[in-house]
């Protein structure tokens, strides 16, 4: 399966240990579920990365331990501050028959008529809370923008009939995106200076 991403188990769970996994180009993980006992596992972070850059960060894995396939999901993982190198993940089992909760990035599709009109984009959620079947859950919810005027916005009821197998977790009034003049935006940018001044 092109999903396929071999484990190992962990049982030394030294830092010395860790260091070690870590510099053989691999990344601690936990796999845990609802009534399963958490597995303290490895996965290498090339193939890692290959399936999350393929098929987006709520991609099905199919997760092979000691030669037992199960499908999970990535749902919170650790970074580097400085290198920005993955160094732990958590995976959740799912059932391929039951809804779970999720974040869906939202990806905005064509140029705006007020953008071309000398307006900006003005992104109020990057990412939509969602529940779902995991076969169900979008990579990306996709805005087409090329309608839109200056003053325009997108909220949550203008978008769910696109996704009809998809629950947005939000109130149906809450706006995604506006367009907006040039000039609001750097009002607003001002505002926030003097606001983080004052604080200071």
């Amino acid at each position: 399966m092109s999903n396929l991403l071999a484990a190992e188990v962990r049982e030394d769970f030294r830092r010395s240990a860790l260091n070690k996994l870590r510099n053989e180009g691999k990344v601690p993980a936990v796999v845990y579920g609802k009534d399963k006992e958490t597995k303290a596992i490895a996965v290498d972070r090339v193939e890692l990365l290959k399936l999350l850059r393929k098929d987006g960060r709520n991609a099905i894995i199919s997760l092979e331990v000691n030669g037992n396939r199960e499908n999970v999901m990535l749902t919170d993982y650790q970074t580097d501050m400085i290198s920005n190198e993955i160094l732990h993940v958590d995976f959740l089992l799912v059932d391929m028959d039951q809804e779970l909760q999720t974040k869906v990035p939202v990806s905005i599709v064509c140029e705006a008529a007020g953008v071309k009109a000398g307006g900006v984009i003005q992104l109020d959620m990057d990412e939509l809370q969602v529940t779902a079947k995991p076969k169900e859950i979008p990579e990306v919810i996709e805005i087409d923008v090329s309608e839109l005027e200056i003053g325009n916005s997108v909220k949550v009821s203008d978008i769910v009939n696109n996704y009809p197998n998809v629950t947005f977790n939000h109130e149906d009034d809450e706006v995604i995106l506006s367009i907006v003049t040039a000039k609001a935006t750097a009002a607003e940018e001002e505002e926030e200076k003097e606001e983080e001044t004052v604080e200071a």
